[in-house]
């Protein structure tokens, strides 16, 4: 896609940016994923995602080098590659060999804690660059709703509560204060409730995309290019580039499907794949068209942006965030929350094989896996468990793995 391109081209050039703007003085953060980057955003203070930048990484083939040098350093073996592998990175400091000349310290960290590693591996980059650190907390919800996504959009409240949105807009005030002080700047309200507003655009324009392409008769855009073309828009979410970006996205996506246009033509299977992209061989998602009229048309990245990210106001538009973070992980990783949302999306992408990625080494992400698999299992769907990393392709056997998923796609065609 052309779309796909300019995301790329574009993020790449905001890093290179980025590290000018540092260069002449700025101060940026770095971040977990399941943070309010929104209010960064909002204060103008320049952000890097832990995990967008650990996916660069790996695309680049450099993991197993920091990965190799992480058990030399004395980390357990058990540690979450995916939220680690950029500190090792900074550890040691070969910023020529990294992606774009590597990133300099952050003037400050956020993370939340939703596990046991995060507070513990921003605590050590805290050490490591003097950066000013935040911990937000993640308390448990005492009863998940599986249908969470349909109450998400406007009943939070009650869905998330009140005592767990009361701590996070509290923690979030405090973060608020220091972004304050770090960009010269007060908060302005009213203009956050603009700029949230931007971002439920954003998120609503993306639904529609979602819904376009579940609806089409044939796939018209694999998840090696929605990936982008959602991802790096989400996390400049709410600027005029990304909402300019995402109208593109979905006026390009509809120009494929009028004019018929299909990701295989012979498609006959759809597949969906659960879990964080395969960052380091995001060709493995094209590995099965030819052979089977297989296609990738569901990841994550794409229904998320609507029901994790899209809440209701209330005329509280700090408090609708702490409703929008509260949970993000655990909605996409942990039963109850993911199990029927997986089994939802199936059904509305009519999927029949889903292809797990279950990260033996980062709990966080792969508890939920058994759960996920035999909801779908109930509701019809094949499913396919690969157990490996999404940025450690040390044990990564590509034959191995498609050969798996070839037999199963070899039953569905024979059944």
């Amino acid at each position: 896609m052309t779309c796909a391109a300019e995301a790329t081209a574009w993020q790449r050039d905001w890093l290179k940016g980025l590290r000018r703007q540092i260069a002449d003085g700025a101060a940026f953060a770095f971040v977990n994923a399941d943070t309010p980057h929104e209010l960064f955003h909002f204060m103008d203070v320049p952000m890097v995602t832990n995990q967008w930048w650990s996916a660069v990484i790996s695309a680049k083939q450099l993991a197993p080098h920091y990965l190799d040098r992480m058990v030399a350093l004395g980390f357990h073996a058990h540690l979450p590659r995916y939220s680690s592998l950029p500190l090792i990175a900074q550890m040691e400091g070969d910023f020529d060999r990294q992606p774009w000349g590597g990133l300099p310290a952050p003037a400050i960290l956020c993370a939340r804690a939703s596990s046991d590693e995060h507070p513990r591996i921003f605590q050590r980059w805290a050490e490591l660059t003097g950066a000013e650190l935040h911990l937000l907390s993640a308390p448990a919800t005492p009863d998940p709703a599986p249908d969470w996504w349909l109450r998400a959009r406007e009943g939070w409240e009650d869905l998330y509560g009140s005592a767990r949105l009361d701590l996070m807009v509290a923690e979030m005030e405090i973060l608020i204060a220091s972004l304050e002080r770090l960009s010269g700047r007060d908060f302005d309200r009213d203009g956050f409730a603009a700029y949230m507003a931007r971002i439920d655009e954003q998120e609503r324009m993306l639904d529609t995309v979602a819904d376009m392409i579940a609806g089409a008769e044939k796939c018209p855009v694999g998840i090696a290019e929605q990936m982008p073309n959602v991802m790096i828009p989400q996390w400049h979410r709410g600027s005029d580039r990304a909402l300019d970006h995402v109208r593109a996205f979905r006026d390009e996506v509809a120009g494929r499907i009028d004019r018929g246009e299909a990701v295989c033509d012979g498609e006959r299977i759809r597949m969906m794949w659960i879990g964080a992209g395969l960052w380091f061989d995001t060709s493995f998602y094209t590995a099965f068209e030819e052979t089977h009229g297989a296609v990738f048309c569901w990841s994550m990245y794409l229904p998320f942006a609507a029901d994790g990210y899209i809440r209701a106001d209330h005329g509280d538009p700090l408090r609708a965030l702490a409703a929008r973070v509260s949970a993000m992980n655990e909605q996409l990783h942990q039963p109850p929350w993911v199990n029927e949302w997986l089994v939802k999306e199936a059904r509305r992408w009519r999927i029949d094989v889903a292809v797990m990625l279950v990260p033996e080494h980062d709990r966080f992400s792969g508890y939920g896996s058994y759960f996920a698999r035999e909801a779908l299992k109930a509701a019809g769907v094949r499913v396919v468990e690969i157990h490996s990393d999404m940025v450690d392709p040390r044990d990564w056997d590509r034959a191995a793995m498609e050969a798996r998923v070839r037999a199963e796609l070899d039953e569905v065609e024979a059944g």
